[in-house]
């Protein structure tokens, strides 16, 4: 019975130990959470904090691009990009392959590039998804799979306006075009808050704003998305019709010096990367310089009539049709003509070599080399447009018989389009040279006074008769006066001018009874043995030309009927 006893009392001592020690176990747990909470809670919290909150940018949009009339030619749309923090995926790599098909990557490639970076908490997976595209990849539901709401750039008009406005990369920064020179005001600012994430990295609670953002500002540019739709689907035309290699159509405000269009063949979507090739994407009409051949033709002659020695009464003899200087047969008039003693206009308007070779020896080099430069040749046109040529006229003193000769029909000097436009705006404008821009200008600048108001003037109107008698007939406008030259030039190459590749140009003024556009029109290479500027480059002027003048509403200045006609056909009561 004792022995009974005795084993019921050691079971009944063991059941209170056992017992004590869960007492003992929970008051020393009870302790510690007492402890926790009242003496070591900040503790706890900065740990909780650390693995809960997060500081995340706040993305700022960039600023839009609109035309003169406000409008778009470039704005940002929400885009979702998708990150990893490798430590927390790891835990589920067998699920790659769902997230690679989402994604639309290699699912070899994600799992390499999760592996190989299973130290870092954050990888960029796919940029600029579109925020349905995103919210699939987090419906996975995978742990350190997260998104961050970034812009991306859209250009509404796509090919039409790519080469004057350029792009951005994927950081949205500007790369090209008015995007890079006006990175620094269509910026933004990113702004940065706290935020309380869950196990899967989405932002639960607004904690906190550390810097508020601040969107990119408004770019409002010079150009009339109307014509540059029309000066685009012209230019996109010729080049077809003619199977040139390549073309160019600037027109600016002569009063302003504004860019109204801007147009190159072959073009490019900005909004497809894969076509980001410098070959397509540079701006040929700012950056490609050319020799101007019979288009520069009226400079020289403006350089004739400030020298004094000149009126456009003066008459120059250009018997036999060719030129020796220095011993050498420099010249030679197209088809062997020999158009005999001619006057300036007459020189213009057929487009003579002789004439303008004699003219341009006549003069010194360095009162000529003035003239030029006061016209913008061999300078900038300050319009600020990344990658612009200066294009190349040499000094002076550098200049031999034979090179002044040459340069007189536009060889042996080097512009780009703008450039040329820039010096027909000068002569539409009374002389006056003013800087090219692609902002909007609420007050004309005063410009500098290139040439005389009297030589501008004269000037103008010996570039009408080009249009109304001479080689550029092509480019005339119904019930407009158009002053203008023609332009053709053979190509150099490795052995010298080539007999079958050629430029064609077509430089002019509209309307001439007072210019409100310079319009220049370059085509590279036409074939099909139609190369002239008279026959190639004019035709493209005269519609563009056409188009703009109805659009903006510029009166005719040459109307071939009466005024009571006129008012009769409109409806109205002379």
């Amino acid at each position: 019975m004792s022995t009974g006893r005795q084993r019921n009392s050691g079971a009944g001592w063991r059941s209170l130990f056992v017992l004590g020690c869960f007492v003992v176990a929970g008051a020393v747990l009870e302790g510690r959470i007492l402890y926790l909470q009242l003496v070591d809670q900040e503790f706890l919290e900065a740990q909780g904090d650390d693995r809960q909150i997060r500081t995340v940018e706040i993305a700022a949009h960039r600023g839009p691009i609109t035309d003169r009339y406000g409008e778009p030619l470039a704005v940002s749309t929400p885009v979702d990009s998708v990150y990893a923090n490798p430590k927390e995926l790891k835990v589920a790599l067998d699920r790659l392959p769902e997230l690679a098909a989402v994604l639309g990557i290699d699912a070899e490639q994600l799992a390499r590039r999760i592996t190989s970076n299973l130290e870092r908490e954050f990888v960029y997976l796919k940029r600029h998804l579109p925020p349905h595209a995103a919210a699939q990849v987090l419906a996975l539901g995978l742990p350190g799979i997260g998104t961050l709401r970034e812009y991306r750039r859209y250009y509404p008009a796509g090919e039409v306006t790519g080469h004057v406005l350029g792009f951005t990369d994927v950081d949205d920064r500007g790369q090209e075009g008015l995007e890079l020179a006006y990175d620094y005001w269509l910026a933004g600012e990113n702004g940065r808050k706290r935020v309380r994430q869950d196990r899967l990295g989405r932002i639960v609670e607004d904690i906190e704003l550390v810097s508020a953002a601040r969107p990119g500002r408004e770019l409002r540019t010079s150009l009339d998305l109307r014509l540059q739709y029309l000066a685009y689907r012209e230019l996109k035309a010729a080049v077809s019709e003619t199977g040139a290699k390549s073309g160019s159509v600037v027109v600016l405000d002569v009063r302003t010096g504004e860019v109204l269009a801007m147009v190159n063949q072959p073009s490019y979507n900005p909004n497809d990367r894969s076509q980001y090739q410098p070959a397509n994407y540079r701006n040929r009409a700012v950056t490609d310089i050319f020799e101007p051949g019979s288009s520069f033709k009226p400079l020289v002659i403006a350089a004739a009539l400030e020298s004094g020695r000149f009126t456009p009464d003066s008459i120059i003899d250009t018997s036999p049709g060719s030129l020796r200087v220095s011993a050498r047969l420099v010249v030679t008039e197209s088809e062997h003509a020999n158009y005999g003693p001619i006057d300036l206009a007459t020189l213009l308007a057929k487009s003579s070599n002789v004439g303008a070779a004699q003219v341009a020896l006549a003069l010194e080099p360095a009162m000529l080399w003035e003239v030029l430069t006061r016209l913008g040749i061999g300078r900038l046109t300050g319009s600020g447009f990344p990658g612009e040529s200066a294009g190349v006229l040499n000094e002076p003193q550098h200049w031999r018989a034979v090179g002044q000769a040459t340069l007189s029909y536009g060889y042996g000097l080097s512009a780009t389009a703008l450039q040329l436009a820039r010096a027909y705006a000068a002569i539409g404008a009374h002389g006056v040279l003013r800087p090219v821009t692609f902002l909007p200008v609420t007050e004309p600048p005063a410009g500098e006074q290139a040439i005389s108001q009297k030589t501008a003037d004269a000037l103008l109107d010996m570039l009408e008769t080009v249009v109304t008698e001479g080689t550029g007939q092509r480019a005339q406008v119904r019930n407009y006066r158009i002053a203008g030259k023609t332009g053709t030039a053979r190509k150099a190459g490795a052995g010298g001018y080539s007999n079958d590749r050629h430029r064609a140009l077509f430089a002019g003024l509209a309307p001439a009874g007072n210019p409100r556009l310079a319009v220049v029109v370059v085509l590279e290479e036409p074939q099909g043995g139609r190369y002239y500027g008279g026959e190639v480059a004019a035709p493209v002027f005269s519609r563009v030309v056409a188009g703009a003048l109805r659009i903006l509403a510029v009166p005719p200045d040459a109307i071939d009927r009466s005024p009571e006609t006129v008012m009769a056909l409109a409806g109205l009561e002379p």
